[in-house]
């Protein structure tokens, strides 16, 4: 008697996708393995690169190439590596760029003018900011020594006589003694100017309130004086204040 093929045809078809669904469940996992040691692999160069930018103390590209790797490969060794260092790299570079900044704020310039040569420290308002702009001036001159003053546009400053600058240095007010030109400048000649170097020189902000002649209009200008490098300020010949 022939025996039925038919209970062995379901099993061995039963075989058959079980072991279609095993196949299967390799090949998906060998891409994914693969996609993880490849990115492995790229968070591993880019790591060395992050390494050798920290080598040459190139702080900015650190920063952003630590940020690329956190961002990109998160729970990578490279990313775990890269938080060890980057917090204290971050703000060793944020403080180097502020300081880097207010340096370039001053201009200092030595140059001949009317018998003599003059030796200037420069800074405009950071406000008001665009055309409206003021100079605080530090001034040496070999013939009539130092001052220093503000020097805006238009026709100056209101100051009858003697006057007194309401001024903010660092948040703590004071009151500085000054005087417009007689000659007609658009200047105000602060009276004590080595008082105020010794001041400007310890400050990081300097606000002064003045009054302009065109409309009386009242103007609070904003120096951030902390850049100022006294080495780069020519001094005078012995002898001279």
């Amino acid at each position: 008697m022939k025996r039925s093929l038919r209970p062995v045809l379901p099993a061995l078809l039963g075989l058959g996708l079980l072991a279609g669904c095993s196949s299967s469940g390799d090949q998906s996992a060998a891409p994914a393995q693969t996609a993880q040691q490849a990115g492995e692999a790229e968070a591993a160069g880019k790591l060395d690169t992050y390494r050798q930018l920290l080598r040459i103390k190139n702080d900015e590209m650190a920063v952003s190439m630590g940020h690329d790797i956190l961002e990109r490969y998160p729970g990578s060794a490279a990313a775990k590596e890269v938080q060890q260092t980057l917090p204290a790299i971050e703000k060793r570079w944020k403080e180097n760029s502020e300081k880097a900044r207010l340096a370039g704020l001053w201009v200092y310039q030595v140059s001949p003018m009317e018998g003599g040569t003059q030796s200037t420290a420069t800074i405009y308002t950071s406000q008001p900011s665009g055309n409206d702009r003021v100079r605080l001036v530090l001034r040496r001159h070999t013939a009539w020594g130092q001052n220093a003053f503000l020097f805006g546009g238009g026709h100056g400053f209101v100051c009858r006589g003697n006057c007194t600058v309401p001024t903010e240095v660092d948040g703590k007010r004071a009151g500085i003694k000054a005087f417009a030109p007689p000659t007609g400048e658009p200047a105000l000649m602060i009276r004590d100017d080595k008082a105020f170097i010794a001041q400007l020189a310890k400050a990081k902000k300097i606000s002064m309130d003045v009054t302009l002649v065109d409309g009386e209009k009242k103007e609070t200008l904003v120096f951030e004086v902390g850049g100022f490098d006294p080495g780069k300020w020519q001094p005078l010949p012995k002898g001279k204040k």
